[in-house]
């Protein structure tokens, strides 16, 4: 996919400020011209932390609701660490646990501050890193720019500062990092991260029964991979959220739309160097249109706002699309997928939206937020080789849905 970013028009009802529309053409240019478009390329991994004892669950978990499988596990300084892979055109999955409940770094501590965060401390999705060409020369631009990098002596966790890998600071507008590195994220054991240790018996005995149940059950074949990644952040941070990131990374403001009965906007970004949005997923942004202060006045939804404020700036969930098609007796490929897992235990916010008939469009499902990783997973489906990104009534519905299973309950966290 290739056009002129400059004369691109996003697309949606979102409006967007003047500050906004003078500095987006700004940072596509200074892009361009400072290298960083040719420099950083597509998403090769995403990288989550979890609690301690919650890391072979997690992977368990990944068998059997994505399309990720283990290719490594290492013992670092301070955590243990696997690495997972659905496609080699597609990002690795990097999952992180603590050798300590007890370690603090940033995670923590920024966990402590929200009521339904504290209870899993060491639990975040930390971001994502993409490939680059020169680690140093990227590095001095973007600090030229003024964006922050760690450095040995910066973190308590050396994961950030490996060789070969550059991570920025957490960002103050949606908590997440940005990495980067030159290296090949197939052959984890050029990465660097620590000694490689094998699964126990039971545990590979354990991956291979969840393994086992995609491939007999015929749900892991339509799994294709990551569709894009929704991060929530507060209301008059969302302008400011999406031009830190177009700074950092060659993605391209697609456009905005209104969610008007959830009194949201959902803000999407994309990759416009790669021809599936798989191969680099495309970075979400939802916010409240109103702050909750000011939402007061006239009481409306704010299940967006209401996330941030009980969790902090986070991802809110990852979107695995599903193959399109037709498993049988009418039934699509997503919906089979759903009332298959649901049969395996897993736990849904509702049914899935939208239709698929004869005509472009898209049919979506969250499930339950996970209790390993605090993320929901949505299941997506482009029927009739849609498009487009969303529709408003489905995102409408799934907000509506996850809202209601994220509501602060005299200090107890969801079921």
């Amino acid at each position: 996919m290739s056009f002129d970013l400059m004369s691109y028009e996003p697309r949606g009802d979102k409006k967007n400020s003047d500050f906004f529309h003078e500095y987006l053409p700004k940072i596509y240019e200074r892009r361009s011209m400072s290298g960083v478009a040719d420099q950083v390329g597509a998403m090769r991994a995403i990288v989550l932390q979890v609690e301690t004892n919650a890391l072979f669950d997690t992977l368990v978990e990944l068998y059997v609701m994505t399309p990720y499988r283990h290719t490594a596990t290492y013992l670092g300084q301070t955590h243990k660490i696997s690495v997972l892979h659905s496609h080699p055109d597609y990002p690795a999955t990097i999952v992180m646990a603590p050798l300590s409940p007890s370690f603090e770094d940033f995670i923590p501590r920024i966990n402590r501050m929200y009521p339904l965060a504290r209870s899993t401390p060491q639990t975040r999705y930390v971001g994502e890193i993409y490939g680059a060409t020169d680690l140093n020369a990227l590095t001095k631009t973007l600090e030229d720019q003024n964006i922050r990098f760690e450095y040995s002596g910066d973190t308590e966790n050396p994961f950030y500062t490996l060789d070969g890998f550059r991570f920025t600071t957490p960002s103050d507008f949606t908590c997440n990092r940005v990495g980067y590195s030159s290296l090949d994220f197939n052959e984890p054991d050029s990465l660097g991260l620590g000694d490689r240790v094998l699964l126990s018996d039971a545990e590979q005995a354990k991956l291979d029964q969840a393994a086992a149940f995609g491939a007999d059950s015929k749900i892991a074949p339509l799994m294709l991979g990551i569709d894009h990644l929704a991060t929530r952040i507060l209301a008059g941070e969302r302008e400011d959220a999406i031009l830190e990131f177009l700074t950092m990374v060659p993605y391209y403001f697609w456009g905005a739309y209104n969610i008007f009965d959830m009194n949201s906007s959902t803000n999407v970004n994309r990759n416009a160097n790669v021809d599936d949005d798989k191969k680099s997923p495309a970075k979400v942004f939802t916010a409240n249109n109103t702050p909750s202060f000011v939402n007061s006045f006239e009481q409306l939804p704010m299940p967006t706002e209401d996330f941030v404020r009980n969790f902090g700036r986070r991802l809110h969930h990852m979107a695995v699309e599903i193959q399109d098609g037709d498993h049988g007796a009418g039934e699509k490929n997503v919906d089979f997928v759903v009332n298959t897992l649901k049969d395996k235990g897993v736990p849904f916010l509702a049914h899935v939206v939208g239709e698929c008939k004869d005509d472009p469009n898209l049919k979506q499902i969250f499930s339950k937020h996970s209790k390993n990783t605090l993320l929901i997973t949505e299941y997506i489906e482009r029927c009739h080789h849609y498009d487009g990104f969303f529709t408003k009534d489905n995102v409408a519905a799934l907000t509506a849905a996850a809202g209601q299973d994220e509501q602060y309950k005299h200090g107890h966290v969801f079921d």
